[in-house]
């Protein structure tokens, strides 16, 4: 098994940029202020061959801080930190080295005290101090492994810190691949429901759900296997937690501003997108934005009209309503409707995605697609340009994430914007897709002696042939 090694500490310590360090590249959302982490976030590295999972949590604060602030959010905060000690071979905790020993540290320091896993103190923020200094107040703690000087943002010490965690852990397969799976986002407008419908999936409490919006900041990328109870089959996932996107004017806070731009990456990495709408809330101007972004990524969509069992009849038909006059601009995603809190409807959202996935990773050949394109043609001939008409001559697939359909042809570059959709749409139809749209790219087909002055290299030859015979 590969060990696991858990990031905690007081908020804003380092863990998000020791993090990022560790894994190699800027998974986790960091800025100059604490509590930007809050839930779990995994990530995979590598010292010396060696794999280890990876784990940052939210900072901890203590008692009367989080009774002060949010005495909810702290207490969630501190749950998912405290579940993800458990699950560790070794924790590394962050201290900061500016700041000195705190109350929450000596806090923090006892309930660390009664876990199984090592405990390995790094002192963050030490730059340009001597070591032995940095650390010296830091021994009165007790209990733990020797603390060490680190600088999580420039790697000083980093090396000789994770040598001591990995260490005493078991090792890893070296270059074990992580088990893949299919990449599902969960987009929608703050407070639809995603967290709660994440951790209905996942069939556990991973990320925070509370009854208020902005509870996720960053986007939370969870690998998961899934046994289907009803035929016994197992299927591999990875579910992309996002943060809510609101309308751009109502964005001001920069780590917010962060947040959506992680938002639009998780967009880019997924495979299926799931969009989130509140049954008990109107379809609004930024649901439509939502599904108008997704549809331009190419990507394969399931619209979840989230908390319908609440609804009574009438309210039914009221949302139904709006949204076949407000989300028709669209028409390939498949809906359905749910309820994350109670599960409802959540085992046709797999039955769905598995459905798409099958369709998608279908192989046609390029002849099969020329053929359809041939039928797209004689059942309505491309339009006039200038007394000639757009020659449309073979056709292939040119990329499956988005699925791309590449046409070639003469006069490629006037086909209108009409026609290119009667195209996506019948190919899509032939192709067997399930919610899942065709993005049509043109190519022209021209002749490469076009506008040359000399002539082609075989007559240049034989006009040189005949001169020579004279």
């Amino acid at each position: 098994m590969i060990p696991i090694i858990v990031l905690v500490g007081r908020p804003n310590t380092g863990k998000s940029t020791l993090f990022n360090r560790l894994v190699g590249g800027r998974e986790a959302l960091v800025a100059d202020r604490p509590g930007v982490t809050r839930d779990r976030r995994y990530g995979r590295a590598s010292r010396d061959g060696r794999d280890f999972m990876l784990v940052d949590t939210g900072g901890l604060v203590d008692e009367a801080r989080g009774a002060a602030e949010d005495e909810t959010l702290a207490g969630l905060i501190a749950g998912q930190t405290m579940q993800a000690v458990a699950e560790a071979d070794a924790v590394i905790w962050l201290l900061d080295g500016r700041a000195g020993v705190t109350a929450a540290d000596e806090t923090l320091a006892g309930r660390l005290r009664g876990i199984d896993a090592p405990v390995y103190p790094a002192v963050n923020k030490t730059e340009g101090l001597q070591p032995a200094l940095a650390v010296a107040e830091f021994h009165a703690l007790g209990g733990f492994h020797e603390p060490r000087a680190i600088s999580a943002q420039r790697g000083g010490g980093v090396a000789a810190l994770m040598d001591a965690a990995l260490g005493g852990l078991p090792a890893g397969a070296a270059g074990e691949e992580e088990t893949g799976g299919v990449r599902i986002a969960i987009m929608g407008r703050p407070n639809t429901g995603k967290s709660t419908l994440v951790n209905r999936m996942l069939g556990e409490e991973r990320v925070l759900a509370a009854d208020m919006p902005g509870t996720t900041r960053d986007s939370i990328a969870i690998p998961f296997t899934r046994r289907d109870s009803r035929n016994g089959n197992n299927g591999d996932y990875v579910l992309i937690d996002t943060a809510g996107i609101r309308r751009r004017g109502k964005t001001r806070d920069p780590i917010e501003k962060f947040s959506v731009v992680k938002s639009l990456r998780a967009l880019t990495r997924a495979q299926v997108v799931i969009l989130l709408l509140d049954a008990q809330d109107a379809i609004t101007e930024q649901d439509q934005r939502l599904l108008g972004m997704i549809a331009d990524a190419g990507k394969s969509l399931l619209i979840a009209i989230n908390k319908w069992d609440d609804l009574a009849p009438e309210q039914k038909d009221k949302i139904e309503r709006q949204f076949a006059r407000k989300m028709a601009f669209v028409e390939y995603p498949r809906a359905r409707r749910i309820s994350a809190l109670r599960g409802s409807g959540v085992d046709e959202l797999f039955d769905s995605v598995d459905a798409i996935m099958a369709a998608k990773r279908r192989v046609f050949k390029s002849a099969e697609v020329t053929a359809m394109l041939y039928e797209c043609l004689q059942a309505n001939p491309p339009p006039m340009r200038r007394g000639r008409r757009v020659k449309l001559r073979y056709a292939h697939i040119g990329g499956d994430d988005p699925l791309r359909v590449v046409i070639h042809g003469n006069q490629t570059e006037h086909v209108p914007a009409h026609y290119r959709r009667y195209l996506a749409k019948q190919l899509r139809r032939k192709l067997g897709l399930i919610a899942t749209p065709v993005l049509i790219e043109f190519r022209r087909g021209d002749n490469p002696y076009a506008g040359r002055k000399h002539p082609p290299p075989k007559k240049r030859r034989r006009r040189a042939t005949r001169q020579a015979k004279k």
